[in-house]
């Protein structure tokens, strides 16, 4: 990716396997990103919802463009890879 990094945030739970595969995916393409453990964190979980209208995570933030679950076509998109 050319010029400025993204800024990536993942909205996550501890459990959630699909935010384990989604952080793993951003990491083996060199992607730095923000975590955000909604379950912990109470304004982050308001945050997610009111970024992305729902509870369910994943929950990725690609330079403002919102990817609900791990959709990695989608996030390559955002991404530009």
């Amino acid at each position: 990716m050319e010029g400025k990094k993204p800024v990536v945030k993942v909205y996550t739970t501890p459990t959630c396997p699909y935010c384990t595969m989604a952080k793993k995916f951003l990491k083996e393409n060199g992607i730095e990103f923000i975590e955000k453990n909604v379950a912990s964190d109470h304004a982050a979980a308001v945050e997610m919802v009111e970024k992305s209208g729902q509870m369910g995570v994943p929950v990725l933030d690609i330079d403002g463009e919102i990817i609900v679950g791990f959709d990695r076509e989608a996030i390559k998109r955002a991404l530009k890879l």
